[in-house]
């Protein structure tokens, strides 16, 4: 069983965060398509591509990549940072969906910087998610924050951050 679900996480990552570098590709395309029918065609293939090809991808990404945690009880520190390392591909995502509501506009324009400044994101996202997979570093929370391990220390946080007295 285990076997099955990595094969299928691995497959959809690969095809979720190719999908997310290709993106902006497509997204550069929007100058070439001056012509309202030209505009409309490539309206309808990015969004196709989107929604029924990376959004269910990123679906079965993520729940297959939830699946395999309680199964083989990956607990460790390096595993947190590369949730929050998903955390922003996740970001990427939706702020991707979110641009191809607007980009399609008669007036809308995607920049020469804005594409660089994406695709070089997403690779570094994808790169940093690889290089944490791949090393399993071996990180010491304790020498991070040793006072916030300490026992009662997350009742002093909430209280001074609440402004209430746990004593």
């Amino acid at each position: 069983m285990i076997t099955i679900l990595k094969f299928i996480h691995i497959a959809t990552i690969s095809i979720w965060a190719g999908g997310l570098v290709c993106l902006p590709f497509l997204f550069a395309q929007r100058k070439d398509a001056e012509k309202p029918e030209a505009l409309n065609r490539l309206h309808a293939m990015v969004r196709f591509f989107y929604v029924v090809i990376l959004s269910p991808t990123a679906f079965l990404a993520v729940g297959s990549g939830t699946g395999l945690i309680f199964l083989r009880s990956t607990f460790e520190p390096w595993f947190a940072v590369k949730l929050v390392l998903v955390g922003m591909m996740v970001m990427i995502h939706i702020l991707s969906g979110l641009l191809i509501l607007k980009l399609f506009d008669e007036t809308a324009r995607y920049s020469t910087l804005r594409f660089v400044i994406v695709t070089g994101g997403t690779l570094a996202v994808v790169s940093a998610i690889l290089a944490v997979v791949s090393a399993k570093p071996d990180i010491d929370v304790s020498r991070l924050t040793p006072d916030w391990l300490a026992p009662g220390r997350l009742s002093e946080i909430a209280g001074n951050l609440l402004g209430w007295d746990f004593q």
